[in-house]
């Protein structure tokens, strides 16, 4: 296939380079209490470890059930992201009905399996209760220029699940190429994905600021030429409320407020959420705090 040539790349080198660099110094006046707390409501708390149990998957259900009683100023999470074999764990256990079911399929990490597992697999995490879905682009496929199957299978992905939402991983670390990143984020919203994701955490390098920059950049031209509005997760290496921040102000100065909920907006980890919790104890109190409750 061919992508529409109503979209255009906005960025020189040495303009995108710049950009990210505005952008990153701009972040810091969002370092607050306020922003802090508004940026764990957008989190995916994530496990996706080979280790993973029912009785792992549980206990952070019952951590999220129980969260506004430890954490009255806080929002709850998004999202609670595991893989397929845990979303009836997590639905059976999860109280919290704002909080999403996220699974992750379609042969996630690699996506090297048959199309029909692919579509199968999500289509079973849905029937056990996911409200979201995260699958990953076939990235030899792209790289290689086969756009037209890479289409495909996602909508194929998204035909399987119906209503619920597609997230479209672009791995972007091994696309490298800003305009690589740049031509899968059209593709991807092109054939159906309801956000559109950076990385599966498992690639190195993952979640970049320029790639976030590229990504969104896409969904504003998408959002302008077909009406659509597109969510936008970074996810993989986000640890802190600094480097959070930093996606967050992107969001807010390219896409505007309207982006900053999560219907739009989320981002994955696994360690933010206790670092933030961190983070504000100590802006709040100027004493040394270290909170793991998740």
């Amino acid at each position: 296939m061919n992508l529409s040539t109503d979209f255009i790349y906005p960025y020189s080198v040495l303009g995108l380079d710049a950009k990210v660099k505005e952008l990153v110094n701009e972040s810091d006046k969002n370092y607050t209490i306020e922003v802090l707390k508004q940026i764990f409501g957008l989190i995916d708390l994530t496990t996706l470890n080979s280790t993973d149990t029912k009785a792992k998957v549980n206990e952070m259900c019952l951590k999220v059930n129980h969260f506004k009683q430890e954490f009255p100023d806080f929002p709850n999470v998004a999202a609670i992201c595991i893989y397929p074999s845990f979303v009836s764990t997590v639905k059976s256990s999860l109280e919290v009905k704002s909080v999403g079911i996220a699974s992750v399929a379609a042969g996630f990490p690699s996506s090297q399996t048959f199309i029909e597992i692919k579509t199968l697999e999500s289509k079973m995490a849905v029937d056990n209760g996911a409200t979201e879905i995260d699958i990953v682009i076939s990235i030899g496929e792209f790289l290689s220029g086969n756009l037209q199957l890479v289409f495909d299978e996602i909508a194929a992905v998204k035909k399987a699940i119906g209503s619920k939402h597609l997230k479209v991983i672009l791995e972007t670390g091994a696309l490298a190429d800003p305009l690589k990143i740049w031509e899968a984020s059209v593709l991807a919203m092109q054939a159906g994905a309801d956000f559109i994701k950076t990385s599966t955490g498992k690639l190195q390098p993952a979640a970049t600021v320029d790639a976030a920059l590229v990504m969104v950049e896409a969904i504003k031209q998408f959002k302008k030429i077909t009406g659509k509005t597109v969510g936008f997760k970074p996810a993989g290496g986000i640890s802190n409320g600094h480097e959070a921040i930093i996606y967050f102000t992107i969001v807010e100065q390219i896409l505007g407020k309207e982006w900053l909920n999560p219907q739009y907006f989320r981002i994955g980890a696994s360690s933010l959420a206790n670092n933030l919790l961190t983070e504000v104890a100590f802006l709040e109190s100027g004493a040394d705090h270290d909170v793991k409750y998740f």
